[in-house]
């Protein structure tokens, strides 16, 4: 069973009811620093990724957890995982196994936005 995680001695308490239920779960690389994806958590998700080590989202159109690389393999392995300031929003640091975006690219963030 996981220990309860903690913050400066204190029981992480998210904030899910800003956006109904869920947070922002922003994934890095934990060696390169690079941002690799943005999703969303429940608790559950939240619960079963301290659990299993293993990042894992709510998927807000299928209405279901699913863990990163359940299918594909490439899971997302949790490094550390830090909490904002309004405990709303969770950045987690993973050591990413393949490619993290379903188009085969390393990162989700891998288009670049051109000013006119």
């Amino acid at each position: 069973m996981a220990s309860t995680p903690m913050i400066d001695s204190q029981p992480v308490a998210l904030d899910f009811a800003k956006l109904g239920g869920l947070v922002p779960a922003i994934v890095q690389d934990h060696a390169t620093k690079d941002i690799l994806m943005l999703g969303f958590m429940n608790e559950a998700a939240w619960q079963k990724t301290l659990q299993i080590g293993l990042v894992t989202f709510y998927s807000r159109t299928r209405r279901t957890l699913w863990t990163k690389g359940e299918t594909s393999g490439h899971h997302l392995v949790v490094r550390t995982i830090r909490v904002d300031c309004d405990a709303d929003t969770v950045l987690i640091e993973a050591e990413p196994h393949g490619p993290t975006c379903h188009t085969g690219a390393t990162s989700c963030f891998f288009r670049a936005v051109s000013r006119a």
